[in-house]
Formats: C-alpha cells, sequence, structure tokens
C-alpha cells in the first residue's frame, strides 16, 4: 500500500490518496473538497480510481464526495449509518461554512468489523464513535497503517461538542478499539501531522495512558 495527503477545504482537512501497489487501483479516504487538486493529485499519481472511503459526515471530510462519486462514477463506502444524520445536514451546513457540500447517498454503510477492498489491499473498519456517532476508521493491517478521521490527532482528539457528540464514547473508542491494535501503528489524522498509537499513548494529554490513570 502507497498514500499521499492531499489537504483540502478552507480548515486543511487530510484527504488520503491510497493505492495497490500491484494494480495501481485506489482510494481517496475524505475527499471533502478542492475536487481540482484532488483530480490533479491523482492524475499525477498514476493511480486508477475504483471507489471513495468515508470516515463520518462533517462537511470538510465528505462535503463534495457525492459530486466526486457522480462525475467519475464511483461508489462511495463508509461512514456508518448512524452518520446519516450528517450527511443529510450537508446542503445546510454549506451555507453555515461558506463552503460548497451537497448531500449524497453512500452505496454501502459500513459496520464495525467490515472490511473494505482497495485494489488486492484489506483494510479493516473500526466503528469509533464520539467525535460523531457514524465515525469509522479504516485499517491497513499488513502496512501498520491508519486512517482515523477526527477521531485522534497527535497530541489531541475530535472535539465533543458538536450534536449527537459523546467525549467518553470517543475516549472508550480511541483506548478499547484503536490501542489495542498495536502501539506501531502509524495513523493519518483528519487534520495535522501523522503519528503513531505508541506516541500518543505516552504524549496526548487526553489519552496517554499516564493521563487515564489520574
Amino acid at each position: 500500500m502507497r498514500a499521499a495527503i492531499l489537504p483540502v477545504t478552507p480548515l486543511q482537512q487530510n484527504c488520503s490518496l491510497i493505492w495497490c501497489t500491484k494494480t495501481m487501483k485506489g482510494a481517496l479516504v475524505d475527499p471533502g473538497g478542492d475536487l481540482d487538486k484532488l483530480k490533479a493529485g491523482v492524475a499525477k499519481s498514476g493511480v486508477t480510481l475504483e471507489k471513495i472511503l468515508i470516515t463520518h459526515g462533517h462537511l470538510d471530510h465528505c462535503g463534495m464526495a457525492g459530486v466526486l462519486a457522480k462525475e467519475l462514477d464511483l461508489p462511495i463506502e463508509g461512514p456508518e449509518e448512524a452518520d446519516r444524520f450528517w450527511i443529510a445536514r450537508l446542503d445546510d451546513d454549506a451555507g453555515r461554512w461558506g463552503v460548497e457540500a451537497q448531500v449524497f447517498e453512500p452505496d454501502r454503510w459500513l459496520k464495525d468489523g467490515d472490511t473494505v477492498t482497495v485494489g488486492e489491499l484489506v483494510l479493516d473498519v473500526v466503528h469509533c464513535p464520539g467525535h460523531t456517532p457514524g465515525h469509522v476508521v479504516f485499517v491497513h493491517q499488513p502496512s501498520r497503517f491508519a486512517f482515523v478521521g477526527d477521531v485522534l490527532f497527535k497530541g489531541s482528539i475530535g472535539r465533543t461538542d458538536f450534536p449527537m457528540s459523546d467525549h467518553q464514547s470517543l475516549i472508550d473508542a480511541i483506548t478499547q478499539k484503536l490501542w489495542p491494535l498495536g502501539d506501531d501503528i502509524t495513523f493519518v489524522p483528519g487534520h495535522g501531522p501523522v503519528s503513531t498509537f505508541g506516541a500518543e499513548r505516552q504524549t496526548n494529554p487526553f489519552v496517554a495512558d499516564m493521563a487515564l490513570k489520574q
């Protein structure tokens, strides 16, 4: 598996282009906007897109996913269906935030324990509610790599002051679902620099082992 990060929207959301090096088939994870930039990045990589993957329903992550899917005739997989609430608000949120976004219907809602394929790659789906109720994380076990959306960041965690957010659920998802996957997993967050689960267990003020013992 190879991956490239393509920041999009005024919120600098980390859209990821991932691809199978054997087949050169790929997917965009969270194409929230700036579609011309994303299409140029894909063209430069030589990758043939076969689907769009969505971690959660906030507009900076999926606002333009439906438009891109129609334009390129691609299926959309994810998030978990509890985020239908957020996807249904995209048109309204676009006006509120002053960015482009359109409501869409995923071709496949995902559940905890599902898998998604990209070329010959198989990624595990982990449901991690808290930031949003239907947030999912994509994990490629062979390369020890994860795409976590807004669940976890370098030095922080996702906001939980939105409608249907829940702080304790987010903490539980990180510590009970992500940490057991292994300290050596590198993750791409929805914003900011990459990190590893191990580094966050040591230093993250919200979910470090020592912070949770206090």
